[in-house]
C-alpha cells in the first residue's frame, strides 16, 4: 500500500511508516499542484496539513484513496461529504496540538495587554520609552471570553485561571445547563454578552457558514475599546478589513491573528501599519513538541487503518 505526504511531518513519524508501507514524503509537494495530482493515481493514503486542498480535483486524481490523515484538527480544506461518499476515512489529530494553541492564546494575550514587548530595537538604540510603556496591563483579574468551548478552549480556560483570570464562554453546541460549565468553573454566556464583558476574546470555532465573518464591524464594536481579540482557529471568522479599521481608529486594544481568510497575506493587506497587532503564519498549534505528537498520532492511526484493510 502507498502513502503520500504532501506537507511537513516529523521525520521519526515518517520513518515509522516507511517500514510497512511504500511511503513518499515531500514537504513541498503542496506547492507543485500538477505534480501532486499526478502522484495520486496509485495512492491509498494521503497525509496533509491545512494547505493541501482535498477537493473534487484531488479526489478525482486519487481513485484508490482510502484514508486522509490531517496533521491538525481543522477540516475546512477537506471536502468531507465527498470523502464520505467515496468511503474515504478522514482522521484529524484531535487533541495533539491543544496545549500549543492554548499557550499561544495566553502568551499573545499577555503581550497585547502589557504592550511592552516590541521595544527592544528602540531600547538597543539608546531610547528609553519607560513612560509610554509603563501603562501596560496585568492579565490577572481580567476576563477571558472563549468562543467555542471544545478541547482547546477548555485548556486555555485552565491556563488562564491559573494566572488569576476570570473565564466566561459560549458554545452553541453546549447547553447552558451542561455540567461542563460548572466543572470548568466557567460561566456560560450568549455570544454578544461575552463580547461586551470580556477583556480578552479568544476564538476556537470551525469555519462554517454560520461562523464566517462572525466578528464583523458590528460585533467588533460591541467589544470594550481596550479589549484584545485572538484568533487561532480559522481565517474568515473575522472581517479583516473591519478589524484593521477598528485597530487603526483605536476602537480596540489589540489583536493577535494566526489565521487569515487568504494565506499567505497578499500585498496591500489591510493590516499594514496596524497598531498593537501580532501576526503569525498559522503556527499557533505547531511547536517542536506538538509536531511530534501530531505526526505520531496520525502515523499510527493511518497505519492502523490501512493494516485493517489488508
Amino acid at each position: 500500500m502507498k502513502i503520500l505526504i504532501t506537507e511537513f511531518m516529523d521525520e521519526a513519524a515518517v520513518a515509522s511508516l516507511t517500514g510497512d508501507f511504500n511511503t513518499a514524503y515531500d514537504a513541498g509537494l503542496v506547492d507543485r499542484h500538477d505534480e501532486m495530482l499526478a502522484k495520486l493515481s496509485d495512492v491509498d493514503a494521503l497525509i496533509v496539513r491545512n494547505r493541501t486542498q482535498v477537493n473534487a480535483a484531488l479526489l478525482a486524481a486519487a481513485p484508490k484513496l482510502k484514508v486522509v490523515g490531517r496533521l491538525g484538527v481543522g477540516l475546512d480544506n477537506i471536502d468531507l461529504p465527498a470523502c464520505k461518499a467515496r468511503g474515504i476515512e478522514v482522521i484529524p489529530a484531535t487533541g495533539a496540538n491543544a496545549l500549543a494553541v492554548a499557550e499561544y492564546v495566553i502568551a499573545t494575550a499577555m503581550m497585547l495587554l502589557r504592550g511592552a514587548y516590541v521595544s527592544s530595537a528602540a531600547v538597543a538604540a539608546g531610547q528609553w520609552p519607560r513612560g509610554p510603556l509603563s501603562n501596560g496591563r496585568e492579565i490577572g483579574g481580567k476576563t477571558l471570553g472563549i468562543v467555542g468551548f471544545g478541547g482547546i478552549g477548555r485548556l486555555a480556560a485552565t491556563l488562564a485561571q491559573g494566572l488569576g483570570m476570570r473565564v466566561i464562554g459560549t458554545d452553541p453546541m453546549i447547553d447552558a445547563a451542561a455540567a461542563v460549565w460548572k466543572e470548568s468553573n466557567v460561566a456560560c454566556r450568549k455570544l454578544d454578552e461575552l463580547v461586551a464583558e470580556s477583556d480578552v476574546v479568544s476564538l476556537h470555532v470551525p469555519l462554517v457558514p454560520q461562523t464566517r465573518n462572525l466578528f464583523d464591524a458590528a460585533r467588533l464594536a460591541m467589544m470594550k475599546t481596550d479589549a484584545v481579540l485572538i484568533n487561532s482557529s480559522r481565517g474568515g471568522i473575522i472581517d479583516e478589513a473591519a478589524l484593521a479599521a477598528a485597530l487603526k481608529a483605536k476602537r480596540l486594544g489589540g489583536a493577535a491573528l494566526d489565521v487569515f481568510a487568504d494565506e499567505p497575506l497578499k500585498a496591500g493587506s489591510p493590516f499594514v501599519d496596524c497598531p498593537n497587532l501580532i501576526l503569525t503564519p498559522h503556527i499557533a498549534g505547531v511547536t517542536a513538541e506538538s509536531n511530534t505528537r501530531v505526526s505520531s498520532m496520525i502515523a499510527e492511526r493511518v497505519a492502523a487503518h490501512l493494516s485493517a484493510m489488508r
